[in-house]
């Protein structure tokens, strides 16, 4: 309060008084009041759910994220078929409030689908960030968009479900029944290895990494289920052995520090590059490749993480 201010109220007290008027009231009608905020409008998930033609799954941070596995194609890394858990799975998640949140995703194309797609994200305003390859020698070829969007979650979740209908991606809403799974690869062991635990996924063992620190975007936090955790994932390939891919998130000063250990332990690096344009601190994502004994790439795969800031595993 300035000193103008508190010598006027200080005399409506002083007038206050001498008419024989209460204080306190006269105080208070005075002095300003701080402004009363209005509660954070909360998105209708059930009609984002509805635009989306799915459930999205809600991530810790109010992240609501919606997966869009790409079932239709069969894709092939060095006699491999990659399920679409392993790395065919198109996603996009929100966070922040029904008027401004804030979208991020990657959506898995072939390249004849790339120009419709890309365009159609432009006209409806949804930025892309990055547009490149996560693998190599696959079968056909595939590219990973990455975009960003801030606004209206209906409008944002319109235009991507838009754009994915130029693509064979399937859009039906998935069966609520799912079949029983069994993977043949002693999670225990990798678990014990790697450091940290993951979970099935339609076949696929996936372990997730946050980083310690905060990640911001465009004056918003992004929580680590917005694509900036390192990502892991093993699919059985028989004899013990397992297929990894994934991307490890790092800053400038990790990236080589992280390849002398993977290239130690016989796994490929496929690519090194962005997948955002205003993050905080600067991230790169480093992607990868191998298929040998699961628990022997766990090793390797731990001996990366331990020269990140990731934070440590609670059990």
């Amino acid at each position: 309060m300035s000193a103008k201010t508190i010598r006027e109220v200080v005399a409506v007290g002083l007038l206050a008084v001498t008419a024989g008027l209460p204080v306190a009231a006269n105080l208070e009608a005075q002095v300003p009041q701080p402004p009363v905020k209005a509660a954070p409008v909360k998105p209708d998930w059930l009609a984002i759910d509805g635009i989306m033609g799915r459930e999205g799954k809600v991530q810790p941070g109010g992240v609501h994220r919606y997966s869009f596995p790409r079932g239709d194609l069969r894709v092939k890394i060095e006699g491999v078929v990659a399920k679409p858990a392993f790395a065919l799975g198109s996603w996009v998640a929100f966070e922040g409030t029904g008027t401004d949140a804030m979208a991020m995703g990657d959506l898995v194309l072939t390249e004849r689908e790339v120009t419709p797609v890309l365009a159609k994200l432009q006209q409806a305003g949804v930025q892309e960030t990055a547009l490149h390859n996560h693998l190599l020698h696959e079968t056909p070829r595939i590219m990973y968009l990455h975009v960003h969007a801030r606004g209206e979650p209906a409008k944002i979740a319109e235009a991507i479900h838009s754009a994915l209908g130029r693509t064979g991606t399937p859009l039906a809403r998935p069966s609520g029944a799912q079949p029983t799974e069994t993977l043949s690869l002693d999670t225990a062991q990798i678990k014990a290895a790697l450091g940290y635990g993951g979970t099935l996924n339609s076949g696929v063992y996936q372990v997730s990494v946050p980083r310690a620190e905060t990640v911001r975007a465009d004056g918003m936090e992004v929580p680590p289920s917005m694509g900036v955790a390192t990502a892991i994932n093993f699919q059985p390939t028989g004899g013990g052995k397992a297929a990894i891919t994934g991307d490890f998130v790092l800053t400038a000063r990790e990236v080589n520090l992280v390849i002398q250990p993977l290239r130690s332990g016989g796994i490929e690096v496929t690519a090194v590059h962005s997948h955002m344009l205003t993050e905080e601190p600067r991230l790169f994502f480093l992607h990868f490749w191998a298929n040998a004994d699961a628990v022997d790439l766990a090793r390797s795969l731990r001996a990366a993480l331990d020269r990140m800031n990731v934070k440590k595993a609670t059990s």
